[in-house]
């Protein structure tokens, strides 16, 4: 053996790694984000946005949600699996490094076939051991870059991981926020349904002192009737809304209720970076990165096929026609080799198509990453402008629900006058309803376009978390180099 390792160990030395070392393609970042100007909401810049970036919300019962999304949610359980799998690629990968070593033994009894010269003739025992070592050097870095694309591949399932996680999340306090603003709506519209119905009660009266039509009675049942049908449309909404947040923390709906509560959320203040530390910030745009760099090392691992295969082997064992003389050394035997030097000439194009395949492969997703880059700026620019436009329109809309709100007064006040019919002050009073449902919408619009912000900003995650490509295996459990299932 240590001639074995003073043969190979100059070939090692001088060994190389074939193939394309990887550089990160090159993507389009913009200097700013456009849709910041003419826009300087409040944003601290002393901190970034936190791990737990729902707690921007000051939303109590939403943290208690959000807390049991990495718990609990299957989908993100499925992927921690998926990334553990990863893990374990990378440990076969390095695993190509090491020899193999096998152990066996063996019994045989037989008779010589006779008329034949033999010293010792009659029946016989033949006893064996035999211990074998067998080993392919490195010696084009094939290995080496196979790992380096497990690696980068294990690097990538992480950031999917962070990636689902963050979406999971996200999704979660959308709901719970479009859940909010159906309590919202819905109380609004029962404050609405009890204002009519006292309408109703007036208008019955003077109907029935022959002061008014029967029409106006009808409209006002009518009105009475519509706005009750809008509430129990909205509880169906509602309903599968807190169906789907209980999906999301991994119960059943049975097990999950939510009392209502007003929509009290204020939007927050969202902490910006520089556009090119979107690259860094977003999970979905670092796994993007590390499948690209995979697949460049898959390049290394097709080009090396090119080259000579060197495998090595080594064995020492005894044998003997008793088990007591076994292990004696005079039954002793070893053999350096076979040494076996393997290049093949021809595969019909197999190797070339290989080549051509992974560097179509490392093409591909250099593409995907640089769309993953421009779709990160797409949706931040999304939802920096949507923060903006529909900042403005609420405070147009509270002015709107402000106007019709007198409207009504204005009406009323005309109809009880009898300068008016009724028709005037249902218009009056559906105009004001919508209106106000319109600014419940758009509360909730905005508090979601926040969240999605912070989702496309990669929330509170950074590519640093990643672990590094040598620890990216996990520890190493030495009971599993035993020969025996763990």
């Amino acid at each position: 053996m240590r001639l074995l390792l003073g043969l190979i160990a100059p070939l090692m030395l001088s060994s190389c790694a074939v193939g394309p070392d990887y550089q990160r393609p090159a993507s389009t970042v913009p200097a700013e984000f456009k849709e910041l100007k003419g826009w300087m909401p409040a944003r601290p810049r002393d901190h970034e946005i936190p791990d737990t970036w729902w707690s921007l919300f000051k939303d109590p019962y939403l943290n208690g949600l959000e807390q049991q999304v990495n718990v609990s949610n299957q989908s993100i359980a499925q992927a921690e699996a998926q990334f553990r799998q990863a893990q374990t690629l990378v440990k076969t990968a390095q695993a190509a490094f090491s020899p193999t070593v096998s152990a066996s033994a063996s019994a045989n009894r037989f008779r010589a076939a006779s008329g034949q010269n033999l010293v010792v003739s009659g029946v016989r025992n033949l006893f064996g051991g035999l211990l074998s070592v067998a080993w392919e050097p490195d010696l084009w870095g094939k290995m080496r870059r196979q790992l380096e694309s497990s690696e980068n591949n294990a690097q990538a399932s992480a950031a999917t991981l962070q990636a689902l996680k963050l979406s999971t999340q996200a999704l979660l306090a959308q709901n719970y926020f479009q859940l909010r603003a159906a309590d919202a709506q819905i109380k609004l519209l029962g404050s609405t349904f009890a204002s009519y119905e006292k309408n109703l009660n007036i208008i019955q009266n003077r109907y029935n002192a022959g002061v008014i039509a029967k029409a106006d009675v009808v409209q006002a049942q009518t009105q009475l009737a519509s706005t009750r049908a809008q509430a129990i449309d909205l509880g169906v909404q509602r309903a599968q809304l807190e169906h789907a947040i209980a999906l999301l923390v991994g119960k059943a709906p049975a097990q999950l209720t939510i009392a209502p509560a007003p929509l009290n959320t204020l939007v927050p203040a969202i902490p910006l970076d520089i556009p090119s530390q979107l690259l860094e910030r977003r999970p979905d745009i670092a796994a993007a990165e590390r499948l690209a760099a995979a697949a460049n090392a898959q390049i290394g691992v097709a080009k090396a096929a090119y080259y000579p295969r060197l495998n090595l082997a080594v064995t020492d064992g005894t044998q003997a026609n008793t088990l007591a003389n076994l292990f004696m050394t005079a039954t002793n035997y070893w053999a350096l080799g076979p040494a076996a030097l393997a290049l093949p000439l021809f595969d019909g194009g197999l190797r070339s198509s290989q080549l051509a395949s992974a560097k179509d492969t490392f093409a591909a997703n250099v593409a995907a990453y640089r769309q993953t880059v421009l779709n990160g700026f797409k949706e931040v620019e999304d939802y920096l402008a949507a923060l903006r436009i529909l900042e403005q329109e609420a405070g147009v809309q509270d002015s709107a629900v402000a106007l019709a709100r007198k409207s009504v007064e204005l009406t009323t006040n005309q109809y009880n006058a009898g300068t008016v019919s009724y028709v005037n002050v249902v218009t009056a009073q559906t105009t004001a309803l919508v209106n106000e449902e319109t600014a419940v919408n758009l509360q909730g619009q905005r508090l979601i376009a926040a969240i999605q912000l912070v989702k496309a900003l990669g929330g509170g995650w950074d590519a640093k978390d990643l672990p590094s490509a040598g620890n990216i295996g996990g520890k190493i459990q030495w009971p599993q180099f035993l020969p025996v299932p763990p």
